[in-house]
């Protein structure tokens, strides 16, 4: 049986609150899972509401507008899985702390996107201009990638899913890259020059990266899918597997299409 936590211990300035009850936090029974409001605690709220308990399952979601503390919170035991990351942030995460949290499935990818209040078109950035990304490693990596993927700089071979600022061998523009805060970006936008940002803090911006994006990430062969995180020796609980059979469900699969249109993409 997956550890409970028996208390609400996460700080209140970065819990912004809970999204359901289940059988409350201290059950034996309930599934506590912690996510960021959009687009995972979404999912999570329609598996709750529409799929969970015809299934067996009890599931409580908990909020977080601080992703950097989700993996502490589980790690510690007062989650049971978590669904925000992909991959390669995990293995960051993993490493950077000794953590030894576990991968389980993928569920959906959210696409990486450049958006500017100052231009119209990626080519038209003047010379020396400041593009944001975001300041954890795997993200800005991945937002290095994406920029070279569409001209604006050059990366050293083999840079790959760990580049840094360090690895760009050619920079035509003398475009300054700016890291940031993830969660910070859309809010800075205005500020600069244009900004590669995670699909979900678009989404929150009001932002609809299928749309508003210069430019956005390609689904195919794309590492940084989405999925659920526990730890170890909960992989094979049952409850994970059918939160996990859940979210990977035909049912979910429309509600992403029909609800992010493009802008959140299932992975399944």
């Amino acid at each position: 049986m997956l550890r409970k936590i028996t208390a609400l211990v996460a700080s209140a300035g970065l819990l912004l609150g809970l999204a359901g009850c289940g059988g409350g936090a201290d059950s034996d029974d309930t599934l506590t899972v912690g996510a960021t409001s959009v687009p995972h605690a979404e999912i999570l709220k329609f598996v709750k509401d529409n799929l969970a308990a015809k299934n067996g399952l009890k599931l409580e979601i908990r909020e977080f507008s601080n992703y950097e503390q989700l993996n502490p919170a589980l790690n510690d035991g007062q989650l049971d899985a978590n669904y925000f990351q992909h991959k390669p942030y995990l293995d960051e995460s993993n490493q950077k702390t000794g953590q030894k949290l576990t991968f389980v499935a993928g569920v959906h990818l959210e696409p990486l996107g450049v958006y500017s209040k100052k231009v119209g078109d990626l080519q038209d950035l003047r010379q020396g201009a400041t593009v944001a990304v975001p300041s954890d490693p795997s993200n800005e990596a991945r937002a290095l990638k994406l920029l070279a993927d569409n001209g604006l700089i050059t990366l050293k071979p083999g840079a790959g899913q760990n580049a840094t600022e360090k690895d760009i061998a050619a920079n035509p523009k003398n475009i300054t890259i700016k890291p940031a805060d993830a969660a910070a970006l859309p809010r800075q936008l205005p500020d600069v020059d244009a900004s590669v940002i995670n699909g979900n803090y678009a989404l929150e911006a009001k932002l609809t990266p299928a749309e508003d994006a210069l430019v956005s990430e390609k689904a195919e062969g794309n590492p940084y899918v989405n999925g659920v995180v526990t730890k170890p020796e909960d992989a094979d609980d049952p409850q994970i597997k059918k939160l996990v059979e859940l979210l990977r469900s035909p049912e979910v699969k429309k509600f992403i299409e029909d609800t992010y249109k493009g802008s959140v993409l299932p992975a399944f």
